[in-house]
């Protein structure tokens, strides 16, 4: 008879063949092509329990077989939320168990308007927004002088569009060639081009310049008045948050632009100067314009609704006009009213901070499960304390660099039920990758519904790499070393997670070896081992296709690594791969486990102890202490009979059965192949000797060392034998 070592020699050695063999068979590939076909369509524990041949095909797969009778049991197992540690399948001592559950996703990939990711990226970029704003100010201040022509100035998008925000213009519609006679106009003569627009705010734009006619100037381009009023203008324009700086730099606006003002029509046309007397007479966004210009032209309608003092503080007749003679405000009036919005605005300053916008935000995204919930005003919510803070939509489009009065509420509808993927899409249709970003930013169906958000690798899957990848790191360590080691495999989960989320094609994440070594590592694969090109290989492989690379490498850790990704065949990220109660990596790994214990199986029918070393052979490298070894049957009766130990043992107090492992086996042995091969020879030795094989004395002796015979040429022979 050939020795249990010989014959496991025989699978080992031969281990892909072995399972292609075993996967070939009609009723392994009939049911392993079921399981794949069908788990794509349930999406409940019951549905799935229900499918007999689905559920038996998965439990064999995690060797929990002997448990398929017990259904409430393992459902209990499946609806455990894994994340929380006293959960039922957490508390069980098999981690067969939580493994189990951790391949399926039946409570669904969490709906979320943003992930934690979206979220952090959008408030980082907010508040660095405010930065930007100092940056572009001093850029415009810096180089503005040295600009000579009109030509010169529209060429500089960085100029020109510093303006345009400054005046409350588009930076995207306005063209330059509009602009050009804008800016060249005379301002004295009325049939002059920006007259004849009759809008007061290009007219206010013109004059912040001086340029001639033929588009050349005299000396400097702009006074320092001038240059303080756009200054001011932009700091005005593009601020979402009240601030002690925003405050001064409406002051200065508003001192230098109301003494331009001839008519309350022409005051109305400026929002910086309507916004200024909102602050400083206390009207709130709800009371419209129409209050103001009527409280400023009749002293009679002030009264009646409470604006006596803001029509005091000018001097317009009932027409809206000025007698001659006559300025909008004499300097006291100017003067009174700077007060009152000092007063006022600095309760907002009290109010307000990035920090506080911040918290609010982050506090009322996790609540928001639609479009109408993200675009509630803090005036509508329940929040009393936030009314004086930024809108969502207006931090968010601030974030991506867009002037949050440039864009309606109702337009920003229409980005967010776009679909940025379809490039007849109404966010496609603008042309402007600030519009693209700001969607992305965020997770709304075409029904303007919270969905689950579309990364590289979903969320689930990320956690689940996440444990692996750690669970790797520290195996086997103690004390400082493993303080170390998790700190710095937290480092790498943070990175991980971080970039995962914004990567949206294969050649992106293999172009980042960081994010790259640590999924291989995750799945206990070595990033030495594989080339940059042979990953370029599997990642553009057909995962249905029996024939394409990634399919005929002997370790299938490969295939379940591709399918753990959502990219479609041209490696773009895509919602078709992933899946339902399963990702396509976890369902790869379902058919490559049932597959390996179906062959460790059918060896056990021949010989138990080819069985049990194949067994161990696998589970080594996931062994992390004792407690692993005791809590496992298999591995116990592997390391009993290995050890020539009484199954008494079991009887000992659990901690005393720890130790006595601890002292045979050195737990980091089980990351070496050649020590573990070791102790399987030690066990199938001990096996026949207990089971009375014909081949005991040979086994022994590779054992002991004494044998001159190999283990190679015992194969050898028994092949000869066998043939």
């Amino acid at each position: 008879m050939v020795s249990t070592y010989v014959s496991y020699l025989s699978v080992a050695r031969n281990l892909n063949a072995s399972l292609s063999s075993v996967a070939s068979q009609a009723t392994v590939s009939r049911d392993s092509a079921y399981y794949k076909e069908n788990i794509d369509k349930v999406t409940t524990v019951d549905e799935f329990m229900g499918d007999y041949k689905l559920y038996s095909y998965a439990m064999k797969a995690y060797g929990l077989d002997d448990m398929t009778y017990a259904k409430a049991f393992m459902k209990k197992v499946l609806e455990s939320d894994l994340s929380d540690s006293s959960s039922f399948a957490n508390s069980l001592s098999d981690g067969r168990y939580a493994e189990f559950a951790a391949a399926f996703k039946f409570g669904g990939e969490t709906k979320t308007a943003q992930s934690d990711v979206q979220r952090d990226n959008l408030l980082d970029a907010y508040e660095e927004s405010f930065d930007t704003e100092a940056d572009e100010t001093d850029y415009f201040e810096d180089n503005i002088s040295s600009i000579t022509s009109v030509d010169e100035f529209l060429s500089s998008s960085r100029l020109k569009n510093y303006a345009l925000t400054a005046f409350g213009l588009s930076t995207e519609y306005t063209s330059s060639s509009f602009l050009k006679q804008v800016l060249t106009s005379d301002l004295d003569d009325a049939d002059s081009f920006v007259n004849q627009l009759g809008d007061d705010v290009y007219v206010s734009l013109a004059r912040a310049f001086n340029f001639n006619e033929d588009g050349s100037t005299d000396g400097d381009l702009m006074s320092e008045d001038q240059i303080s009023l756009v200054s001011s203008a932009y700091a005005v324009a593009s601020s979402t948050i009240a601030s002690t700086e925003t405050g001064e730099a409406y002051d200065t606006y508003f001192a230098a632009e109301i003494g331009n003002i001839t008519s309350v029509d022409q005051l109305m046309s400026d929002d910086k100067l309507v916004g200024y007397l909102r602050i400083a007479y206390g009207l709130s966004d709800d009371e419209s314009d129409s209050y103001i210009s009527a409280a400023l032209k009749s002293a009679d309608i002030a009264e009646a609704i409470g604006l006596s003092d803001l029509h005091d503080a000018f001097n317009f007749d009932e027409d809206g006009a000025l007698a001659d003679g006559d300025t909008a405000q004499t300097s006291n009036q100017t003067a009174t009213t700077t007060a009152a919005f000092d007063e006022n605005y600095q309760v907002l300053v009290a109010n307000a901070s990035t920090e506080d916008a911040t918290d609010n935000y982050t506090t009322r995204i996790a609540s928001v499960t639609s479009i109408d919930d993200f675009l509630v005003s803090n005036d509508d919510d329940d929040d009393d304390d936030n009314d004086d803070l930024p809108e969502l939509w207006e931090m968010a489009l601030r974030a991506y660099d867009i002037d949050p009065d440039s864009v309606s509420r109702s337009e920003v509808r229409k980005i967010l039920e776009s679909d940025p993927a379809d490039s007849k899409s109404y966010v496609n249709s603008l042309d402007d990758d600030r519009f693209v970003a700001f969607r992305k930013a965020f997770n709304f169906d075409d029904n303007g519904d919270v969905t689950v958000p579309l990364q590289a690798m979903s969320e689930s899957v990320v956690d689940d790499y996440a444990a692996y990848y750690k669970q790797n790191k520290i195996r086997y360590l103690e004390g400082d070393e493993l303080t170390e080691a998790t700190d710095a495999a937290n480092d790498e989960i943070t990175y991980f997670r971080e970039q995962m989320a914004t990567i949206t094609t294969a050649s992106e994440f293999l172009a980042d070896d960081r994010l790259v070594s640590f999924a291989l590592e995750a799945k206990g694969l070595d990033p030495d081992d594989v080339t940059s090109d042979e990953l370029e290989k599997m990642f553009s492989s057909d995962l249905d296709d029996e024939d394409r690379y990634v399919n005929k490498l002997d370790d299938n850790r490969f295939g379940e690594l591709v399918g753990s990704f959502n990219f479609d065949q041209d490696g773009n990220i895509s919602a078709d791969p992933t899946g339902t109660v399963q990702q396509r990596g976890d369902v790869l790994e379902t058919i490559d486990s049932y597959v390996r214990l179906t062959l460790e199986d059918d060896q056990g029918d021949s010989n138990t102890g080819v069985r049990l070393a194949l067994y161990f052979a696998r589970k080594a490298p996931e062994i992390s202490n004792a407690y692993d070894i005791l809590g496992d049957s298999a591995l116990f009766e592997f390391f009993t009979t290995t050890f020539n130990l009484s199954s008494y043992v079991s009887n000992m107090d659990v901690d005393k059965q720890a130790e006595m492992v601890d002292n045979f086996i050195d737990m980091k042995d089980l990351s070496d192949p050649d020590k573990v091969d070791d102790l399987i020879q030690r066990f199938t030795a001990m096996y026949d000797m207990a089971n009375g094989t014909g081949t005991t004395s040979s086994a022994l002796s590779i054992l002991t060392g004494s044998a001159t015979i190999s283990a190679d040429t015992l194969l050898a022979v028994a092949q000869l034998k066998s043939s």
